[in-house]
């Protein structure tokens, strides 16, 4: 008996410990309340539960069915997609950490952490032109305004000259970009007349863009001005018409023209050669005929009859 014990005994020893369930990972988090409340204890004293009765609770919320919230994160370097240095994203919790808290692109948005990056914003936008670096969110609208050309043919009155004002609204009102007058530079000369012409944007003070603009003439895209401009395109070409249809007759007659003097000079030919082949034919009898009346002249006279 005691042998049998001991052997069990050393079996349960030489197994590995069992993991203890508070070091699991856990995946949700569910916020239960016991069921029956623990009465208050003497001060000093250890709480009095119940064996069976504090040990009962019920569930009052369960994080797996909750809508889940993004983690808020202060960026530390510039990441493609999600904004510059000192930027405050908002990410997916696993995407924060990872990938952005494990390679220390950025850092919980703790009131030091706040304090530190508004600071160096501060000293960046404060400070002299070299110090400055141009933001994520500037770098941006860099790229995009190198793609962009501004044409104007909305100014109703060939008149007006452009100023800075009439250009900014342009550029918001085509491409959504708010440009204020004082980044904006035009030419020296006054723009007056239609023509190719170019502005320059500085963003942020720092780097400056040069776009292509074009000042055109003014179209009506309502339906009256199109039905005006349809009736004016076809009168001109009626007005064209009649000198077309004279050009091509005169083309056609100097062709029947050139074309009419080798048959001049074939019919010309063919009447000679035809004279020519009835003289031919009207000499011909004669020198049949001359040839016979020699013979008959010339042979002597017989009494024989003819044959029939």
């Amino acid at each position: 008996m005691w042998s049998c014990g001991r052997r069990v005994l050393q079996e349960l020893l030489s197994q590995p410990p069992a993991r203890c369930l508070s070091q699991t990972a856990v995946k949700n988090t569910v916020v239960v309340e016991r069921w029956w409340q623990v009465p208050l204890s003497k001060v000093g004293s250890p709480p009095r539960l119940h064996p069976r009765r504090h040990r009962i609770y019920k569930l009052v919320e369960n994080t797996a069915h909750s809508p889940k919230q993004k983690m808020e994160l202060i960026l530390t370097q510039t990441v493609e997609k999600l904004g510059g240095r000192g930027d405050t994203v908002f990410v997916r919790k696993s995407v924060g950490r990872n990938k952005l808290l494990p390679q220390g692109l950025a850092v919980y948005p703790s009131p030091e952490n706040k304090q530190i990056f508004a600071e160096e914003l501060k000293r960046l936008r404060e400070g002299t032109l070299e110090e400055r670096v141009q933001t994520r969110t500037g770098q941006l609208t860099v790229e995009y305004l190198k793609r962009l050309k501004l044409t104007i043919d909305d100014i109703p009155s060939a008149d007006v000259v452009l100023t800075k004002e009439i250009v900014c609204r342009q550029i918001l009102k085509r491409f959504r970009i708010v440009v204020p007058p004082h980044a904006l530079r035009l030419p020296d000369e006054p723009i007056k007349s239609f023509g190719d012409y170019w502005c320059e944007i500085t963003v942020n003070g720092i780097d400056t863009v040069r776009i292509p603009m074009s000042l055109a003439p003014y179209q009506d895209p309502s339906a009256s001005f199109q039905k005006i401009l349809k009736k004016q395109k076809k009168e001109q070409g009626e007005a064209a018409t009649p000198a077309g249809e004279e050009e091509e007759e005169a083309v056609l007659k100097a062709v029947s023209e050139a074309a009419g003097e080798p048959e001049a000079e074939k019919e010309a030919a063919t009447s000679l050669a035809s004279s020519a082949a009835a003289g031919a034919s009207a000499a011909a009898p004669d020198a049949a005929e001359a040839p016979q009346t020699s013979q008959d002249t010339s042979a002597p006279p017989s009494d024989t009859p003819k044959k029939d």
